[in-house]
């Protein structure tokens, strides 16, 4: 039985019903996220957290009576203090600078796969356990609470053409998972992608030097080609993930 208390409840803020109905299959997908209520006006979205008092809200930012980002200032103005993680379409240079102003969690363009915001409710739950639980008693309790919080969107571009960096870490962090290899078949299953996009993550990785390859043979056909992670010891949460382009 879920223990109600380490329950992370979700405000779900979205003008399509499809959409957030989505959404909210996405966010129950993910422990120990729970969906308390969906929204689908400015509007709505501020009586629902006075009621339902959510700790974080998924926001939409195209709504059809307030803007997304003018909905935050008005919750803190009436003294909530749920996080904002915003899912939008919206890519504009001033829309991303003017969320981060408002101090959202997160910023995830639409569309996206279910791995993506799987990746960054995680990154949150763990956030959020580090600020509940840590003592500071020093700059080095700080600088721990707050280690891993960079935005991954910011270096996407570090990576190949079409590939993302929620699928670089969600592959990654299988790898490191893995007390062994994985073949790409396997990658597969575990992460929920295709065979045929974790095959070029792992190729990627194995390109960079940051996955190992070795070969298992059968008794028939081509051997089967297994990934290992590199230098275990380095983490994803690093300023340059290692698995990323090196800069010329």
């Amino acid at each position: 039985m879920t223990d109600v208390r380490h329950e992370i409840g979700v405000l779900v803020v979205d003008d399509d019903f499809m959409v957030a109905r989505v959404h909210r299959a996405f966010v129950e997908r993910v422990p120990p996220f729970k969906v308390v209520g969906v929204a689908s006006t400015g509007e709505q979205a501020i009586t629902a957290v006075d009621e339902l008092r959510p700790d974080v809200v998924l926001l939409d930012l195209y709504l059809p009576d307030i803007f997304g980002l003018d909905v935050i200032p008005r919750l803190r103005t009436a003294g909530h203090d749920c996080d904002v993680m915003v899912i939008s379409a919206a890519r504009e240079a001033d829309t991303v600078r003017g969320a981060v102003r408002h101090g959202v969690v997160d910023y995830l363009l639409k569309p996206f796969e279910f791995q993506d915001l799987r990746l960054r409710l995680e990154r949150y739950a763990d956030q959020r356990g580090r600020l509940r639980g840590t003592v500071v008693r020093s700059q080095a309790d700080v600088d721990r609470v707050l280690a891993g919080a960079s935005a991954p969107a910011s270096v996407a571009g570090a990576l190949p053409k079409g590939m993302s960096v929620e699928t670089a870490e969600l592959i990654e962090r299988t790898l490191r998972d893995c007390p062994g290899t994985l073949s790409a078949t396997e990658c597969a299953t575990l992460t929920g992608i295709s065979r045929v996009s974790a095959r070029r993550y792992l190729e990627h990785f194995h390109s960079i030097g940051r996955a190992d390859v070795s070969l298992r043979y059968g008794a028939t056909g081509r051997p089967e080609r297994r990934y290992g992670l590199s230098g275990r010891g380095e983490g994803v949460g690093s300023t340059a993930a290692p698995w990323m382009t090196p800069s010329s």
